[in-house]
């Protein structure tokens, strides 16, 4: 009888323990955003201290039916040793994702590239970090291939970088003009940085402008696009020439009179 409510004490006092563990998370990020503390770094101090409250439960669970936890303890640490060895590559994500974490050379909402892969980051654990296209399509990269290589950061916008050829005949400076008025106009570009337009190159049929500028990265293509056709538009009523490639071809006669 008296193991009996043994038993029953250690189960409440474990239920106990993870109301407590659920109370403390919650607490913890509630903190981490007043003080205006970043949302993965909140995130991973609630889970680690839910975690440590659950494992305290447990102990003081165990020791309440007579089961000694010093045994226990030298057990799994020989376990630790064996299971860390076999998952290793699990376990270098785990520490990538911790320097993450506590370095922050990215947070979520950032749109970062890095091998290659680029996106908008929506979430970030402790084994991976998941970004997001403008097609909704989600990427997950497992932290260790993001520590240790080089990493582009360019917040929450992208990078248009894109050119457009006007005749030779035309006026270069009054077709940057209009251009820079249309990216004025459009109010998703950024102005933060200033939008770059100039001359960029001098090709065999046209004078190649050059026009660089920043839009969100979930809405990418579509401003891109938006911004191509109004910039076509606005060229063709200035009256500027966009020119299709032309090649000069002369025959040679070479049959001399006899």
């Amino acid at each position: 009888m008296t193991y009996s409510f043994q038993l029953v004490g250690a189960i409440v006092i474990f239920l106990i323990g993870l109301l407590v563990a659920k109370k403390v998370a919650k607490v913890t990020v509630k903190l981490c955003a007043k003080h205006n503390v970043d949302v993965t770094l909140g995130n991973f101090i609630a889970n680690t201290l839910r975690i440590i409250v659950i494992i305290m439960a447990a102990i003081i669970a165990l020791g309440k039916v007579g089961i000694s936890v010093t045994p226990m303890v030298a057990a799994i640490g020989a376990l630790s040793l064996g299971a860390g060895l076999a998952v290793q590559g699990l376990l270098s994500n785990y520490g990538a994702g911790f320097t993450i974490i506590l370095t922050r050379p990215f947070v979520i909402g950032n749109t970062i590239n890095v091998q290659g892969v680029s996106g908008l980051v929506t979430d970030i654990s402790l084994g991976y970090t998941t970004l997001t296209n403008e097609d909704g399509v989600e990427i997950t990269i497992p932290n260790k291939h993001i520590i240790g290589e080089i990493l582009h950061n360019s917040f929450a916008n992208t990078l248009v970088d894109s050119s457009i050829g006007i005749s030779y005949d035309s006026n270069p400076e009054h077709a940057i003009e209009v251009i820079r008025q249309c990216l004025r106009e459009m109010n998703f570009v950024c102005h933060e940085p200033e939008p770059q337009v100039g001359i960029d190159n001098f090709a065999d049929s046209a004078i190649e402008i050059g026009v660089r500028y920043w839009v969100p990265t979930d809405t990418y293509f579509n401003n891109k696009y938006q911004t191509n056709l109004k910039i076509f538009n606005a060229l063709k009523q200035a009256n500027i020439t966009i020119p299709f490639p032309q090649r000069e071809v002369r025959l040679l006669n070479d049959n001399a009179d006899v």
